[in-house]
């Protein structure tokens, strides 16, 4: 405290000098119109610059919550979508009374923990497992487009094979030709994959479409995969070499969905006793 005082004291001439001027401005404001209009308008222009600062700030470090939010109500527009679109087909099937057959899909969203992109196989690992649901087998999907497909699974995680994966193969169709095929990563560029099985009449374009065909019971029917970036066909091959341009950017994958087919295993056990017949 002494020191204090005797450090006002030694500049009490500088702190008498401030005082004055603060007085001198506060008098020339508040007897003056213009000054104090120029000063108010200046104030609360920082004022505002301030707080819209301190509201990025808290916006910035809210968004995880945020993006949480988001997933989870994408998930449950996309269960209700889904749920919409299959009692519209049971009205006009009226002889459908089975709930599963209304209600093929649900979607739980989960957060991405690890996503490779550099590999010939890559693998994302997202926060849901066992307690949640999640089975290996699951399909997975964003806003964007077609993930890949759940392979392992704990109590709290689970491991997805990436569409970047050289084994990975999904049915797909080309929504303006109505032709199917089957996407596989060639392992070249992550932002394309290659559309095989096309055949050499069906003339795709650049710009078509591809969907998730729904030929198999893990993804739904009319998941975007991406659009047609070139087509070739050369010589006298019997199916078209077809580059797809992503619409997932693998590179900024946040948040996924995972789909639960309540048809599948009935499906899957179904198609094997009868292949098995057969042979």
């Amino acid at each position: 405290m002494e020191r204090l005082l005797k450090f006002i004291y030694e500049y009490r001439a500088f702190f008498t000098f401030l005082f004055l001027e603060l007085t001198c401005i506060w008098l020339i404001v508040e007897n003056n119109r213009f000054q104090s209009s120029t000063y108010f308008n200046s104030s609360n222009r920082m004022a505002a610059n301030v707080l819209g600062f301190s509201q990025g700030v808290r916006e910035y470090f809210s968004l995880r919550t945020i993006n949480r939010d988001l997933a989870e109500e994408n998930a449950i527009l996309r269960t209700a979508l889904e749920q919409r679109n299959q009692r519209i087909f049971a009205d006009q099937v009226p002889e459908i009374k089975d709930p599963l057959m209304k209600n093929k899909f649900e979607f739980i969203d989960a957060k991405v923990f690890s996503n490779s992109t550099g590999f010939y196989k890559n693998y994302i690992t997202v926060d849901k497992g066992k307690s949640d649901g999640i089975e290996p087998g699951m399909a997975a999907i964003s806003s964007m487009g077609v993930v890949g497909k759940v392979k392992s699974v704990s109590d709290h995680f689970a491991v997805l094979i990436s569409l970047l994966h050289t084994d990975e193969m999904v049915s797909c169709i080309v929504k303006q030709k109505d032709y199917f095929g089957t996407a596989q990563w060639d392992g070249s560029d992550m932002r394309f994959t290659s559309l095989r099985y096309i055949p050499r009449h069906a003339n795709p374009s650049v710009g078509d479409t591809v969907l998730t065909s729904g030929y198999n019971s893990i993804f739904p029917t009319g998941v975007l995969v991406g659009v047609i970036h070139s087509a070739n066909l050369s010589g006298e091959a019997p199916f078209w070499d077809i580059r797809v341009e992503l619409a997932q950017d693998f590179s900024k994958l946040s948040f996924v969905e995972l789909v639960k087919s309540n048809l599948k295993n009935e499906r899957d056990s179904l198609e094997r006793v009868t292949i098995s017949e057969i042979r």
